[in-house]
């Protein structure tokens, strides 16, 4: 595995709401290197989105956001919005959920994709002209088509324009939020496949958020199980398929509907968030947490039970 380009360490949200306060990423730990393909899996709610917006500085005021996110080492949250936004876009560049959303309606395409060149003083005039092409033409998007607006566009075609837009300052980490979403099955294999390859002739590092598992072994060779706000499990994609280490990654990859529901996230609990849900639970699952323990090189689980569970003893 090559050096991290990106390292989050220990990374925690809270939200300030009117209800109260909700713990929504509780101590996140992932890493991904240049040419890597990192999935981010699990339930909607889970602290899936959460983690990308604080990789990125874009949540809301109401939040609270303590840990590091380290970009070739540099820790890019160190002073706020000041260092952050230094990064945003050039760096560090993100894909949103819902490609329309991304796109103003009353500005043509290329326009749209040439602001953050300009805002970041990349390219102006001709030159940023010159560069909307090269970057539509590298998503499969004809050039001339800069001249349309997003109406004009099918869903795939904004989705892959996004993507465009996301490379438009040659960053070197991209953050993918559901880019599927919404979109037919062939469309989805088409933008999956162009991150993949984007992600190898780029040499870009991928964080793939998505709860749609057989779309995360089309990007990433890792991905990082999550489950309330937490990661559950760290693994090579096939060996969650093979020999999963902890009973939610076993749940998740089988398909099935797991019963029950994932705890409320404004509230502490004194063990394994999972055990409520968990056929495996003993009483220690309901007192004590675990922690993320080595099954192997490659592969982490935060289980009591986890090297039973990969054996499938269990």
């Amino acid at each position: 595995m090559s050096a991290p380009l990106l390292e989050v360490r220990d990374l925690h949200v809270w939200f300030d709401l009117p209800q109260g306060r909700v713990h929504a990423l509780r101590g996140l730990d992932v890493t991904v290197g240049a040419g890597e393909g990192l999935g981010l899996v699990g339930e909607s709610g889970c602290g899936k989105t959460t983690a990308i917006l604080a990789m990125m500085g874009l949540l809301p005021p109401s939040a609270t956001v303590a840990g590091q996110v380290l970009l070739n080492g540099e820790n890019i949250l160190a002073k706020g919005e000041a260092s952050v936004r230094r990064h945003r876009w050039t760096d560090l560049a993100m894909v949103f959920q819902g490609a329309m959303n991304a796109f103003s309606p009353v500005a043509t395409v290329g326009a749209q994709i040439a602001e953050p060149m300009r805002l970041h003083r990349v390219a102006e005039g001709k030159q940023a002209t010159a560069r909307v092409r090269e970057l539509l033409e590298l998503v499969g998007i004809h050039p001339d088509k800069a001249s349309r607006y997003p109406h004009e566009f099918s869903g795939g075609m904004r989705q892959r324009a996004a993507i465009a837009m996301a490379l438009a300052c040659e960053p070197k980490v991209l953050l993918a939020d559901e880019p599927t979403t919404a979109l037919d099955v062939i469309v989805q294999a088409q933008v999956l496949d162009l991150l993949d390859r984007l992600r190898t002739e780029l040499g870009l590092a991928v964080v793939l958020v998505t709860h749609d598992l057989p779309v995360v072994g089309r990007v990433c060779g890792r991905a990082a199980v999550m489950y309330a706000g937490r990661v559950a499990e760290n693994a090579d994609i096939g060996d969650l398929h093979l020999r999963p280490g902890h009973p939610y990654s076993r749940a998740l990859f089988s398909g099935g509907a797991i019963p029950g529901a994932p705890p409320r996230l404004d509230e502490e609990w004194p063990g394994c968030a999972f055990a409520p849900r968990c056929e495996h639970a003993r009483d220690r699952c309901h007192t004590e947490a675990p922690r993320l323990v080595p099954l192997g090189a490659r592969q982490s689980s935060a289980c009591h039970l986890a090297a039973s569970i990969a054996g499938g003893t269990a």
